[in-house]
Parts: structure tokens; C-alpha cells; sequence
């Protein structure tokens, strides 16, 4: 029985309807990722000069964190280590992530066939870096971020294989 002769059919009977607070959800934490991604790529670029980087470090220096010494230490040795031009690369990088989950968001929130696959693939080929990093050096963190994607994954995986009406 076609949408037009089923009575009881619904626009809310639809695939992208019954998942809509999923799909928003899922949607809202890949745009917040993106605006995180632009924010630190915006920072990065502002370490392209040595006088930044020190003026950074000077700041790292005298900021008191407590316990975090170490934790401290750790970040101005990775800062120190990395130089001016490393930085330039890496909020290159960081933006071309925030145009990645910024597309699978806006896809997402507007309930687009498309964007659950390219999410599912997009998340997906992720999956096993996470699980590197996480046998690397082991973390709740990361073994958080790890299940997270792995639960998007299977959800929206779940969801695009489900027949959708097709929009005329």
C-alpha cells in the first residue's frame, strides 16, 4: 500500500521523523565539535610567530595549576618542540575537520539521507585511530570518545539502511 492509499501512514512514519531527536543530537555534537576545531585552528594560526609562542609559554609558566605540574611541563615541551611553522599545518588541519563535521551536522539537524552515510563513513574511518591511540596510551577520555563514535556509528548505520521516502 503506497503512502497516498495507506490512511494510517504519516509523514511522521518516516525513518527521518521517528529519529529526529537522535539525528538533533547527533547533529548538535558534530557542529559543536566543528566550532571547537575553528576556535583551536584560529589559535594555532595565531602561533605562527615566535613571539606568540613565547608570550604563550611565559603565560604557561606562571599559571598556577595546582596539581598539574607535570601536566603543565608536558604541554610546554609539545609547544616548544613543535615551532612557529608546525602550528600553521595544524590549524590547517583543524579546519578542514571543522568543514567535515560541520557538514555531516547541518546534514544531520536537516534530516538529509546523504549525511547519515557520510557520517557513518566519516565517523567510521576514525574508529580505528581511536582505538590506537587508545591501546597507545589509555584513557576514560578516550575510551568515551571511542564508544561515542562507535554508538553513531551503529545508529545512523542502523537508520540509513531503513527505507527513506524520497523527497519529489
Amino acid at each position: 500500500m503506497s503512502r497516498l492509499t495507506d490512511p494510517h501512514r504519516t509523514d511522521d512514519d518516516t525513518p527521518e521523523s521517528k529519529h529526529r531527536f537522535g539525528l538533533r543530537l547527533i547533529a548538535t555534537y558534530k557542529i559543536v565539535q566543528a566550532l571547537a576545531l575553528v576556535l583551536a585552528g584560529a589559535g594555532a594560526f595565531q602561533l605562527h610567530r615566535q613571539r606568540a609562542i613565547d608570550e604563550l609559554l611565559d603565560w604557561l609558566e606562571h599559571l598556577s595549576m595546582g596539581d598539574t605540574a607535570g601536566l603543565r611541563q608536558h604541554l610546554i615541551d609539545a609547544i616548544t618542540q613543535l615551532g612557529p611553522g608546525r602550528f600553521v599545518a595544524i590549524g590547517v588541519i583543524a579546519l578542514a575537520y571543522a568543514a567535515l563535521f560541520m557538514t555531516e551536522g547541518i546534514g544531520l539537524w536537516l534530516r538529509k539521507h546523504w549525511a547519515e552515510w557520510f557520517t557513518v563513513i566519516a565517523t567510521g574511518s576514525l574508529i580505528p585511530v581511536e582505538l590506537y591511540e587508545l591501546f597507545r596510551e589509555a584513557s576514560w577520555i578516550k575510551l568515551g570518545v571511542l564508544v561515542g563514535n562507535v554508538v553513531i556509528v551503529v545508529y545512523l548505520a542502523r537508520i540509513a539502511m531503513q527505507p527513506h521516502r524520497r523527497r519529489a
